[in-house]
């Protein structure tokens, strides 16, 4: 198993703090402090034995809750490490230019000498996608279908499609054309684009690059990543079938919320037989990766104290619950108390977190069984430890790594 610690990231603060310096995201003072914990936990994630450090694609959080992520944040702590794997799960491909996002990564996987990876997600929230991708008259997809116009959810998986499409085709070993709903390379596509330096390129350039009009006929991104053809790829965090689907077809690692061990089980069973009829064979768990949260103590009062101050007490209900996300800790009496309904924010609470197999608390020996039982589900190769930075003082986020990276990973790394 391979362990990567997922970062929000977050403006350190408790609710009271964010109350009170409302907007806190604005503040510098904070936002430095962000950043120094984010270098000081990825430093300790790498000493303890973790893979790779991880965080999402948002923007626009005034409350400081869920900073995000830009490629300059993978370099900066790619810059204050070692040997660990940094990047995003993920850059949410309808907001982004697709030869602009081939080009961060390949120069960052090669500033860093391969120690980049890659997530790509959909994109769920509103109020930084829709202003981002506007250009495309693309807006995010439809978590909670109260937020969603009608086509929205198809558009923005056409659009998803046709930038991971081109990211394909960018980091391929020769020049590519592609005539897509919302980019075309060359542009325009008839024609090409006129290139006054034609013949400098016809004779240094790549083959097939300029036709005999000394247009450009055919796009060839440079440089290639590091690693050939790409950094390893992930697939943001899902509970449906289809996109496990897909990325099975593809070859990226799905990284999956849910928690219920019978449907985790039938998900990896599901990737493993989607891979197989394109020709890859993997094991139960294989090029998979689960989200979990870990809180370490010497009592599970103790470490649900800590939860509930921390993300589970905070964020989960606070914003996450309402794009529909705490759906993933569904129990089985649910259907019947709330059939056709997503759980109500009264039901959020630390007993379902347990229940659902969502948090994994307590002392070595509760959260050794926890993860006994998640092998036996579905044995993921990757387990993705939802950090509680920015939520959590600082040294309690450092104590409870520490106690599950010398009482715990050991037994599973």
């Amino acid at each position: 198993m391979k362990f990567m610690f997922f970062f929000y990231p977050a403006v350190p603060g408790t609710l009271d703090d964010r109350a009170k310096l409302r907007p806190i995201a604005a503040r510098t003072d904070r936002f430095q402090q962000m950043l120094a914990e984010i270098v000081e936990l990825s430093q300790f994630a790498e000493t303890l034995g973790f893979s790779a450090v991880t965080f999402p694609e948002h923007h626009l959080h005034t409350e400081g809750g869920e900073m995000g992520s830009l490629p300059l944040l993978t370099q900066h702590v790619l810059a204050n490490t070692k040997t660990i794997l940094a990047g995003p799960i993920g850059y949410v491909l309808p907001g982004w230019n697709p030869l602009r996002l081939a080009l961060e990564i390949a120069w960052l996987d090669q500033i860093t000498k391969g120690r980049t990876l890659c997530g790509f997600a959909r994109g769920y929230q509103t109020r930084w996608l829709n202003q981002m991708a506007q250009q495309l008259h693309v807006g995010a997809a439809a978590m909670n279908t109260r937020d969603s116009q009608p086509d929205n959810d198809a558009v923005n998986r056409e659009a998803f499609q046709e930038v991971y499409d081109i990211l394909r085709l960018a980091w391929g070993d020769k020049p590519f054309r592609y005539k897509g709903r919302y980019y075309q390379y060359p542009n325009p596509y008839e024609t090409g684009t006129p290139w006054p330096a034609h013949e400098w390129t016809r004779k240094y350039g790549s083959p097939g690059e300029v036709d005999d009009q000394g247009n450009v006929i055919a796009i060839d991104v440079v440089p290639k990543p590091y690693r050939k053809p790409h950094p390893p790829l992930f697939q943001a965090f899902s509970q449906s079938e289809a996109t496990i689907r897909w990325a099975a077809r593809e070859g990226l690692i799905p990284t999956l919320l849910t928690a219920d061990y019978a449907q985790l089980r039938k998900f990896a069973d599901i990737h493993v037989e989607e891979a197989a009829k394109h020709g890859r064979t993997l094991a139960r768990g294989e090029n998979l990766g689960v989200f979990r949260g870990v809180y370490m103590a010497d009592s599970k009062a103790e470490a649900h104290a800590l939860a509930m101050r921390g993300l589970m007490g905070t964020g989960w209900p606070g914003w996450a619950h309402y794009f529909g996300f705490t759906d993933a800790f569904r129990l089985p009496e649910d259907d019947e108390k709330y059939p056709g309904q997503t759980l109500p924010l009264s039901e959020i609470r630390m007993e379902r977190f347990d229940r659902a197999h969502f948090t994994l608390s307590g002392n070595a020996d509760d959260v050794r069984r926890d993860m006994d039982d998640l092998i036996e589900a579905a044995n993921p190769e990757w387990f993705i430890w939802q950090g509680d930075q920015g939520y959590l003082p600082l040294d309690d986020c450092k104590r409870i790594m520490e106690r599950f990276g010398t009482e715990v990973m050991p037994h599973y790394r």
